[in-house]
């Protein structure tokens, strides 16, 4: 669906009767299609990985089928480099199908490449149906994980004769973060490491957590300062509603499926819309993608023009979150606890198995406390303290999240001591300003990509693609290709 048609059935929508729904709904994590830029040809595999690398007698030394994708097509086996991505949290396809850049390169500099997915994420599920319950969950870790990653790529090189192929590994926002984290771990397998969009430094806890949500409002305001006045407004329309428990008039305002009847309804509303606001930042291309579903060019553009489209600011709320929750146009109302799930990640953790996995991530390692505050920000105050954490973690999974773990295990703030890596962000993603945007070192370098979203410089060429992201990817290129110059005369 081009531009035009997608304001114009926005417009229709708002012109038709109110329990009717927008024309987009947004397949959260975990719920990926196969459309994709250019589709390259990888094989699907698995590896008998171990449970548990760090007790002997944990789990009886048991092992898992962890899945990987691999292709050969571009390598030359006496000299190509090895390009691994670090899978993140969810099917290793989606990854592989939107991160075309990795791929070109690989033609470029003839290399093999490798998608290897996270533990406890789409097919890799340790104890199968069994992987969420406690004890066994308590195997998802970073650690766990980039030693999964370090021993798929020991074995793979002894099986393919590759010993002498220089490594490097590639990932966007986790997966950034856990290629950062294996060339600080492992730099005797990793050569050099590319993290796109990897919050390296808010998720150990070190950031602001007003930043998110106040930098997600910073894209709606570049559009236009009307554009966050408006979505004020139609939140404050909400508060109204709620204090004056006219749950019926929300009800048929956003066309949900059940008339909200308590506090706990009005807050899961409003994080439903939130999170709708999230997903436009984060995902703010300039051309349609089919990343985890379906979303138009420019979309806080489009999102900005349905919010001002009319003097109703509640239809304008409703289908804007409609581009992100009724893609399809197969909704006929909104669930609110189906479509979107209030978790230990204030910006989302999506749905199904991955969404669990998620959750309990952010109440061990990963430190997501951001909150809304509506005064540095568009959204309603919604807070989520360290308490609060605590709190949920403890009742949900029976954790006590360790604030301050990654900048323990994986250097803090200290990372001018590590080497090749990049740190790659866009102004427009609004995890941007948790990672490390200025040069550490010679061979800690950060690049920032005006215009760009969330890992934008990972997806393949595009005619739309802005001067900054083309030129972010020749660095990147001669970088790494500098790098794997390097690792062979080591490895010589």
């Amino acid at each position: 669906m081009n531009f035009v048609a997608i304001i114009l059935t926005l417009l229709g929508v708002m012109a038709g009767v109110q329990e009717s729904l927008p024309s987009r709904y947004f397949k959260s994590k975990g719920h990926h299609g196969r459309k994709a830029e250019n589709e390259p040809p990888f094989t699907e595999k698995y590896f008998s990985q171990i449970v548990d690398h760090f007790n002997f007698n944990s789990m009886g030394n048991g092992t898992f089928n962890q899945r990987y994708l691999i292709t050969e097509k571009y390598w030359d086996r006496k000299n190509g480099p090895i390009f691994f991505y670090t899978g993140n949290e969810g099917d290793i396809w989606d990854f592989a199908l939107n991160s075309g850049f990795i791929t070109e390169l690989a033609e470029q500099q003839r290399a093999l490449v490798i998608f290897a997915e996270h533990r406890y994420y789409g097919k890799s599920l340790p104890f199968g149906q069994e992987s969420f319950n406690i004890p066994q969950v308590g195997l998802l870790t970073v650690e766990q994980a980039l030693a999964d990653f370090a021993l798929l790529i020991s074995q793979l090189k002894q099986e393919l004769g590759a010993s002498n192929c220089p490594v490097i590994v590639f990932g966007g926002s986790y997966g950034g973060m856990l290629s950062a984290y294996m060339r600080q771990r492992y730099p005797n397998l990793v050569a050099g490491a590319l993290a796109a969009s990897a919050p390296v430094l808010s998720t150990a806890g070190m950031g602001d957590p007003r930043q998110f949500f106040r930098d997600v409002t910073s894209d709606f305001e570049g559009y236009a300062p009307e554009c966050s006045a408006a979505v004020r407004g139609a939140f404050q329309r909400v508060q109204d509603l709620a204090e004056h428990q006219a749950y019926d008039r929300l009800q048929s305002a956003f066309a949900l499926c059940k008339k909200p009847s308590s506090p706990g309804d009005v807050r899961q509303l409003k994080g439903f819309l939130r999170n709708a606001f999230t997903l436009l930042a984060m995902l703010d291309y300039p051309y349609s993608t089919h990343f985890w579903g379906d979303m138009p060019a420019h979309p806080v553009k489009v999102a900005c023009e349905a919010m001002l489209s009319g003097p109703d600011l509640l239809a304008n709320l409703r289908n804007t979150s409609g581009i992100v929750y009724n893609s399809t146009g197969e909704q006929t109302c909104f669930d609110l606890y189906s479509l979107y799930v209030e978790c230990a990640d204030p910006t989302g953790c999506g749905l199904g198995s991955n969404s669990l996995a998620w959750d309990y991530q952010a109440c061990t390692e990963i430190e997501l406390c951001y909150e809304s505050n509506n005064v540095t920000d568009m959204f309603p105050a919604m807070t989520f303290t360290p308490a609060e954490r605590l709190a949920y973690c403890s009742k949900r999974w029976g954790v006590t999240p360790r604030p301050g773990w990654l900048q323990t295990q994986y250097w803090g703030d200290a990372l001018s001591t590590a080497s090749n890596i990049i740190y790659s962000n866009g102004d427009l993603d609004p995890w941007a300003n948790g990672g490390v945007r200025t040069s550490l070192s010679p061979s800690v370098v950060a690049i920032n990509i005006t215009d760009g979203a969330h890992h934008l410089d990972l997806r393949g060429s595009n005619d739309a693609d802005p001067a900054s992201v083309i030129s972010a990817r020749k660095t990147e290129a001669n970088l790494i290709a500098q790098w794997v110059a390097m690792e062979r005369l080591r490895l010589k």
